[in-house]
């Protein structure tokens, strides 16, 4: 009999673990997967296009229900597991189902934290999170007329603008007085904020939400400062929580998050974790690409080739957002003894900030020309002297090669 491997969450993180896991070990375990959407696995970085529409959800689905069979994998969509047992090893799902397992990936995720003020459960208030999400936002834009968007982060933007695009007039209510302030520096928000103005987008920065209004449905947002705007849906996308509940309760360790070794185990060498809802070196993980190297990792382990070791790289972040072209990563705000240089081209709406410490690139902000993105985030990784290159840097890669 083979042993039997049960997947708890059917997001991205999970199914590009057991995709590693088939390369190295195809026939190695019988595979049961569990995950608490009625789909098969899609790309949720894909939700802004569908919202945009500009693709439909068919479009953004990465395993159809085939896949599942071609690879012998049960998959129990739409019941998530609701207990574990460590002793007995075994889950059981909310349909009562119980399966038995000799190793357990949690892929859990996160959930959208919704901000607990008054009238936050009303109907018409929505997270950025999946399917239903968007599908609820489509048809509220079909019947109603102000959006509010709470949270001018990424995620933010991106549904903003989507719900721009369905007809809504949307208004983005950010608690700091700069969008994107994980991401961007105060003069790259400022460019960017200009740009999504002219696009018809509203913004509110500094505004404290402090309770969204209405009966039988969200009416209005009012703020701490007493003021208040209409509102007939209201998307949170203020940040996400590691989901650990499911773990907690089975006595696995814990901190923010499900806290891992390099190899992705619990403290359980039966249970491994991936993805957003681990804990690695006291750090949590929100972006594609360190997901993409524990699944890796977790994987190989899983197969029983387990020689790889997950480690933490910086990871840039990218985006389109309503056509705005922007790069930023590293430590993009500086500190003691470090230095800018900085190249402002308003006219043609660039601005390119490195921030550098000694003779090193420490981090980077680009706006409106990015090209030189992943050029300057190789220079960061391999810690690249550039004195040599100093005075043309900021003009880019191919003009530091021909003064080389």
């Amino acid at each position: 009999m083979k042993p039997s491997l049960v997947v708890v969450g059917n997001g991205m993180a999970g199914m590009r673990t057991v995709e590693e896991l088939l390369k190295l070990a195809p026939d190695l375990y019988d595979i049961t997967v569990f995950g608490a959407e009625p789909h098969g696995n899609y790309n949720r970085i894909l939700l802004s296009p569908v919202l945009a529409g500009e693709k439909t959800v068919d479009d953004i689905m990465l395993h159809t229900r085939e896949w599942y069979q071609q690879n012998g994998i049960t998959l129990h969509a739409g019941d998530p597991v609701e207990h574990i047992d460590r002793k007995r090893r075994t889950v059981r799902a909310r349909s009562g189902l119980e399966v038995r397992y000799d190793r357990l990936l949690l892929a859990t995720g996160s959930k959208p934290f919704i901000i607990p003020v008054p009238g936050h459960e009303l109907p018409g208030v929505l997270a950025f999170r999946d399917i239903q999400d968007v599908e609820d936002m489509l048809q509220a834009a079909r019947n109603h007329k102000h959006a509010v968007v709470i949270g001018g982060g990424l995620l933010g933007l991106e549904a903003a603008n989507g719900l721009q695009r369905q007809g809504m007039e949307v208004t983005v209510v950010h608690v700091t007085d700069s969008l994107m302030n994980q991401q961007l520096d105060k003069p790259a928000a400022a460019l960017l904020q200009k740009a999504l103005e002219a696009k018809g987008l509203r913004f509110l920065l500094g505004a404290q939400t402090a309770a969204i209004t209405g009966t039988d449905r969200v009416t209005g947002v009012r703020f701490a400062d007493g003021s208040e705007i209409p509102a007939d849906l209201v998307v949170m996308t203020a940040g996400v929580r590691p989901n650990i509940a499911l773990a907690k309760s089975a006595g696995l360790h814990c901190e923010r998050a499900i806290v891992v070794d390099d190899t992705l185990q619990t403290y359980d060498p039966r249970v491994y974790a991936v993805g957003e809802c681990v804990q690695h070196r006291s750090a949590t993980f929100g972006l594609v690409a360190p997901i993409w190297d524990q699944a890796r990792v977790c994987g190989a382990h899983l197969a029983g080739a387990g020689v790889r070791r997950y480690v933490q790289q910086a990871s840039p972040t990218r985006l389109k957002v309503t056509g705005v072209d922007l790069y930023s990563v590293g430590d993009f705000i500086g500190g003691e003894g470090s230095e800018d240089l900085v190249l402002r081209d308003p006219r043609r709406g660039v601005y390119k900030r490195l921030v550098l410490n000694g003779n090193r690139i420490a981090g980077a902000v680009l706006y409106g020309d990015v090209q030189d993105g992943p050029w300057y985030f190789d220079l960061i990784q391999k810690r690249t002297d550039i004195s040599a290159m100093r005075s043309q840097l900021l003009f880019g890669q191919a003009l530091c090669a021909q003064a080389a």
